[in-house]
């Protein structure tokens, strides 16, 4: 029998969480940490993350929806009220704003009188990544780098025991990176950050040591487990070779791969998603099972995550799988069972040999912000996706429920749609707007303007931007307010859209959906006298995940379409004067963030003051069921959810309701000659 008291310490188990209010946030927190979760990961709404108030006009419906609102530290008072923060290890996903919620965390700690040195937790802070998938950047490149190291420096200095960043894999693999991308590029960022505080001065060289062990990456982890625990090998090796040579690290403490992970959302299906609980039980055992690349902390999406937002139930569910695998198995009883093993060695030796060359490509660019800027990262990713779509498609790749083995008895777990989960009560935000308000009232304004001024008068100079943030959050200032400061020295970024460059995906074989779909979009512009059918496709909003978009986008461009697609982050107000401007005939919004209910009608509103009543508008996004009928009788013409897999038929039925709108005869392809 083995001695229990040699088993390994389970890894941090958290649930990633927060919404409506700080308030309602603070009780779902307590609730968590009394069913035995270790650790805290706090979701930020899209406006704190995006760095605008909960006023603006492009928080509008975004309030509270993928997280709780934080737009100043009374905010982050009630947050963690109860929550003893010296005990308690904290995980921000924030990026663009990360150096802001840090100071008012610290701020937070100090109050409750707390030793901030003994602080642990991570902020996610991995900027470069948000311009190729989630989106939620704000400054340029340069500036952003800056932050970063500013931040790395602050802490090594002054919070010893935090992470200040985490390099994220994770959402390049959902914007569609293979396992040699996702090694490659995460690898790269860490790189350029690792050369920008060296470089920076800020850090003696004998402790950049201490630096490299407060970099701990977030990574993905999808259903294909062989090839998901071997990428965990591979990047660990990796990382003790880059650190090691590049860096001089030779501690080998320093040099060990510390990461968290989130398993695939992006896999999750709303078709049979009771499907999804294997999904993340396979997902979790990938990196959970090798020792020797175990994650540090494990927080698992819940299986309704397609559907809408988990209720707390569902969070429990994910948590209660943590549990049992930790302490109800004997894996943490033994060392590395794979060890040994030709087959991982050989397959971890494949994707490290190809993830090498891969960085070797983007270092003779010159780094990761040049493969940025050029467009070349985020160009390969769409294409990645496009491919991945491809094969889901076609049947290659089989996804259960989805485009294989469809058949099912009704759900028990969705009989009942509307309660199958949370709905955020739209009162919140009106709460959440009043209470801001009254912040400002309160405050003493011309301490909060005075650290304003200071804070772009540091920003203008190459001085460490911390202990200007966080005398900015201590005088009250919002989290707009900070950010709106150092735009106005930084400027603002719109990274490239990856679409004009990425290579056709699906071929026009004869006979094939897509050559039809090709048919019937020439054969519509032929009849409405246009050389071509034009697609608006637009991001209202502060949702960043544009990977549908994109693949809408690249799919009606090959279909024949002209696509018009501008990128993320626009208002109804813009969107509405593209499609006026560029005379488009259909108008697609993806929306994933849940602010449909506002957004899109506010698009029809505006559409038809401007005498636009021919142009049909598509959704699609995580709309639940009576949301979608709903949008529907609004004047929506189509909704498509992820049950929708199929891009070249959604393209198809957006051809059909251009003809309907003008009142065309529905489509027929020409008949193909017989053959024998």
């Amino acid at each position: 029998m083995t001695d229990p008291q040699k088993r390994d310490r389970p890894w941090l188990m958290r649930t990633y969480a927060g919404h409506s209010t700080a308030s309602d946030s603070n009780a779902l927190y307590r609730r968590n940490l009394a069913k035995g979760q270790t650790g805290l990961s706090v979701a930020f709404d899209l406006p704190t993350q995006t760095g605008y108030d909960s006023d603006h006009v492009l928080a509008r419906g975004e309030v509270g929806r993928v997280g709780v609102p934080v737009g100043h530290v009374g905010d982050m008072r009630t947050l963690f009220d109860g929550i003893p923060l010296e005990r308690t290890n904290t995980s921000m996903t924030i990026n663009a704003t990360a150096m802001w919620l840090l100071a008012l965390y610290q701020v937070v700690a100090e109050e409750q009188g707390a030793d901030i040195a003994t602080l642990t937790g991570t902020t996610q802070n991995d900027i470069v990544k948000e311009y190729l998938s989630r989106g939620t950047h704000v400054f340029p490149p340069g500036p952003s780098v800056r932050l970063i190291t500013d931040m790395i420096a602050y802490t090594v200095g002054n919070i010893p025991k935090w992470n200040p960043i985490n390099i994220c894999s994770y959402h390049l693999q959902e914007a569609g990176a293979t396992p040699v991308q996702e090694i490659a590029y995460a690898m790269c960022t860490a790189i350029s950050v690792l050369d920008a505080v060296r470089d920076s001065g800020q850090v003696p060289a004998e402790r950049m040591g201490d630096v490299v062990a407060r970099i701990s990456f977030f990574v993905n982890a999808g259903v294909r487990f062989v090839e998901e625990m071997c990428k965990m090998r591979a990047f660990a090796r990796l990382w003790e070779k880059v650190t090691l040579e590049r860096y001089g690290v030779t501690d080998p403490k320093q040099r060990r791969f510390r990461y968290g992970v989130q398993v695939n959302s992006l896999g999750l299906t709303e078709a049979q998603p009771e499907n999804n609980v294997q999904r993340i039980v396979l997902e979790m055992l990938a990196v959970t099972l090798s020792k020797d690349a175990r994650a540090r902390a494990v927080q698992l999406p819940a299986w309704n995550e397609a559907l809408g937002l988990p209720r707390p139930w569902d969070q429990q569910w994910s948590l209660r799988i943590q549990q049992v695998l930790a302490y109800e198995s004997d894996l943490l009883e033994y060392g590395d069972i794979f060890n040994g093993s030709e087959v991982v060695e050989a397959k971890t030796a494949e994707l490290l040999a190809g993830a090498e060359a891969e960085i070797a490509k983007v270092l003779e660019m010159g780094g990761v912000i040049p493969a940025v800027e050029s467009g070349y990262l985020k160009s390969n990713l769409v294409a990645s996706h496009a491919a991945r779509r491809a094969r889901i498609e076609s049947g290659e790749d089989k996804i259960i429920g989805v485009n294989c083995f469809d058949t099912t008895e009704p759900s028990p777990l969705t009989a009942d749609l509307d309660t199958a989960i949370m709905v955020v009560d739209p009162a919140s935000e009106q709460s959440v707007l009043a209470a801001l308000e009254a912040w400002r009232a309160e405050r003493d304004e011309a301490a909060a303007q005075e650290s304003l001024a200071e804070l772009k008068l540091v920003a203008a100079t190459d001085a460490n931007l911390m202990p200007a943030t966080l005398a900015c959050a201590r005088a009250g200032v919002t989290t707009g307010e900070w950010a709106f400061a150092l735009r106005e020295v930084f400027g603002e970024y719109r990274a490239p859209t990856g679409v004009g460059g990425a290579p056709v995906a699906v071929a026009a074989e004869p006979g094939g959906e897509l050559e039809q779909v090709r048919a019937a979009v020439a054969a519509t512009a032929e009849e409405l006298g246009a050389g071509k059918l034009r697609l608006l496709v637009g991001k209202p909003g502060l949702d960043g995940h544009s990977n549908g978009a994109e693949q809408i986008a690249v799919r009606a461009r090959d279909a024949g379409f002209e696509v018009v697609y501008q990128g993320i982050r626009l208002t109804p107000e813009q969107i509405v004067s593209a499609a006026v401007a560029e005379d488009v005939h259909c108008v697609g919004l993806s929306i994933l963030s849940g602010a449909h209910s506002e957004l899109v009608p506010d698009v029809l509103k505006r559409l038809r003051r401007a005498g636009v009543e021919d142009v049909p508008v598509i959704v699609g996004g995580i709309i639940p069921a009576a949301d979608g009928e709903a949008l529907k009788a609004a004047g929506v013409a189509a909704v498509f959810t992820p049950k929708d897999f199929g891009i070249t038929t959604i393209i198809g039925r957006i051809v059909d309701e251009i003809r309907l709108a003008n009142k065309l005869q529905p489509w027929t392809p020409a008949p193909t000659a017989a053959t024998n």
